[in-house]
């Protein structure tokens, strides 16, 4: 039989268990009978809806946490495009037939994307496994001592479960506010940064409490008067540690930019102070020199993404002309690279970490084109403005897997 032979509605509609079809906004695109039979919804109860509004969570039961891991499982399947499996749940159901009264139900479910032409998730797989009658204890003929002590153990271990990803959920969202916290005390704010010139910062942090705090940036006025330095990096790690070595590299930068005779330089010194700080390793940056008066931009890379000149025309030049490798990278550091381009005023120059155009499954060059696509596009706005929406196209709906730090300077 060949694939154009099979009826996948048919099949879909018969699978053994519980399957729905869910939008990106998590609304029931469509249900398989099974998933009627047992959740007890009519396929127009269904079909059409928010989940979340056919399943809410029991009001009145604030342990019932199935429907907020649910909702979590589904966002991050959103942001990183791979299929998430959740523990056994707990949900609180509603009796459609009475309602204010609650059913305590068991499901396992998975999550899984399907993926459109452009990579991004067109719907989500939802599949559930419902194992309440495992959990509940009844008694069945002669085996049902034995059935009670199995399922009895059975649910004593799921809510161990369900309690220490509670507990581990709790701490890592402290030390995520935490984290975060630092490191908008080590960054500049947005009154302090080059108020001579029009430019404008960003941080984003990743979804979730990993993967936060690592990115970093830097505008400084250098101490000739014409010339400003404007550098972003990026440190491997998360959470408090990250945020540590973040301020310690941009600090250092910052200070050698201000001596350096250029941004090779300023790497180089940098280098050198990342090979006795602890959680330094394999950490990037780059950073450019910007001359007001020759229009011309001096850059140097160590190990990261291109910063992008958008010229008056629309036209994006990656500066990619000075890059090495990341710094710590070598036991004895030998000089770095610097390449030198020319603007005229009224470019762009745009630099960024990888949180804004890496994606799991994609070739990196498709999210530089993306980026500069968007550049083009909105070439014409102030930086305060271009920064906004170039965050609003490039960032996944429900938030990056990664943090990500953007600056926009208009020459």
């Amino acid at each position: 039989m060949t694939d154009s032979a099979i009826d996948y509605t048919a099949v879909f509609q018969t699978l053994p268990g519980m399957v729905a079809l869910l939008t990106p906004e998590l609304v029931y695109a469509d249900v398989n009978d099974e998933f009627v039979r047992v959740s007890g919804r009519s396929r127009e109860q269904l079909v059409g809806r928010y989940l979340f509004d056919v399943f809410p969570d029991n009001p009145h039961d604030p342990a019932s946490t199935g429907m907020r891991n649910l909702e979590a499982s589904l966002y991050r399947v959103l942001a990183t495009g791979e299929r998430d499996a959740m523990a056994l749940q707990r949900y609180d159901v509603e009796d459609p037939e009475r309602p204010g009264e609650w059913q305590e139900r068991y499901w396992s479910p998975v999550n899984a994307p399907l993926l459109g032409p452009d990579g991004k998730v067109a719907l989500i797989l939802h599949r559930v496994e419902e194992v309440t009658e495992l959990i509940r204890a009844r008694g069945r003929g002669g085996r049902g001592g034995r059935s009670r002590v199995l399922e009895a153990e059975l649910y004593t271990r799921a809510r161990e479960l369900q309690e220490l990803n509670e507990r581990l959920r709790q701490a890592h969202s402290r030390e995520r506010e935490v984290a975060l916290a630092l490191q908008e005390a080590m960054l500049p704010a947005r009154r302090q940064v080059s108020p001579h010139h029009r430019a404008a910062v960003r941080y984003r942090p990743a979804l979730g409490a990993l993967n936060v705090c690592g990115d970093w940036y830097d505008l400084v006025d250098l101490v000739d008067g014409h010339r400003v330095g404007v550098s972003v990096g990026d440190v491997v790690g998360h959470g408090l540690e990250a945020a540590g070595v973040m301020g310690q590299l941009r600090s250092a930068l910052s200070a050698a930019s201000r001596v350096a005779e250029g941004p090779a330089q300023a790497l180089d010194v940098l280098g050198r102070y990342a090979h006795v700080v602890d959680g330094a390793e394999s950490a990037t940056a780059v950073t450019t020199f910007i001359d007001f008066t020759r229009h011309t931009i001096t850059y140097s890379s160590a190990g990261h993404l291109p910063p992008v000149l958008v010229h008056p025309d629309g036209r994006a030049e990656f500066l990619d002309g000075a890059t090495d490798t990341p710094l710590d990278a070598r036991p004895d550091p030998i000089p770095r690279p610097q390449a030198q381009t020319a603007f005229t005023p009224g470019a762009t120059l745009v630099l960024y970490t990888d949180g804004l155009v890496e994606r799991r499954g994609e070739d990196i060059d498709t999210g530089l084109a993306r980026l500069a696509d968007a550049l083009d596009r909105n070439r014409d706005q102030d930086p305060e403005t271009l920064a906004d929406t170039v965050l609003l196209e490039l960032l996944p709906p429900g938030g990056a897997t990664d943090d990500t730090a953007l600056i926009v300077v208009r020459l």
